[in-house]
């Protein structure tokens, strides 16, 4: 979610995140009330020395600040850099699921036909299962975020809900 705004197809993914961002905030805010850990997987933008607080500042400084400020990451969120469209390529995520032995993940965030994707592919041949709120997702292309939101739940069996429907934590 810290994207400056300003690459290609900026204006496409602002205004799904426009329609998406009421919802993340209350998806967060609802894993807080039910103990559910959040963690941020954010692309690096191929900066390999780049920190936390590095991506947060170019966010707020790009295009588009009012997307970023509503869903920052607080201090107590785990925050991990990526280096491409998985959260699982090149980084720890696997082992501190496994660490916290942690094997259902909800997805949100961007982008849906790119990102959540192949993260949700990812997660599925780890054996995780996989929620994808489809109202916490913001797309550049919509016809390839339904078709892919339709590849996730055939293909991979993730859960494909509204946000207010999908199951953060243990099963009931």
């Amino acid at each position: 979610m810290l994207n400056p705004y300003e690459h290609e197809d900026a204006d496409k993914l602002a205004a799904s995140v426009e329609r998406t961002l009421p919802v993340l905030t209350e998806l967060r805010e609802r894993a807080d009330a039910e103990g559910v850990p959040v963690i941020y997987v954010n692309d690096n933008h191929e900066d390999w020395e780049t920190s936390r607080d590095e991506l947060v500042k170019s966010a707020l400084d790009g295009a588009r600040p009012d997307l970023i400020e509503p869903i920052l990451p607080r201090e107590d969120d785990l925050f991990l850099a990526k280096t491409r469209h998985s959260i699982f390529y090149a980084t720890p995520l696997e082992h501190i699921l496994n660490q916290e032995d942690i094997d259902r993940i909800v997805l949100a965030g961007q982008v849906t036909e790119q990102c959540i994707l192949y993260s949700a592919l990812d997660a599925y041949i780890r054996h995780l299962d996989v929620s994808v709120p489809r109202d916490a997702v913001a797309h550049i292309f919509e016809d390839l975020a339904d078709a892919s939101l339709t590849m996730m739940e055939r293909n991979m069996h993730a859960e494909v809900c509204e946000a207010g429907d999908c199951r953060l934590g243990e099963r009931h």
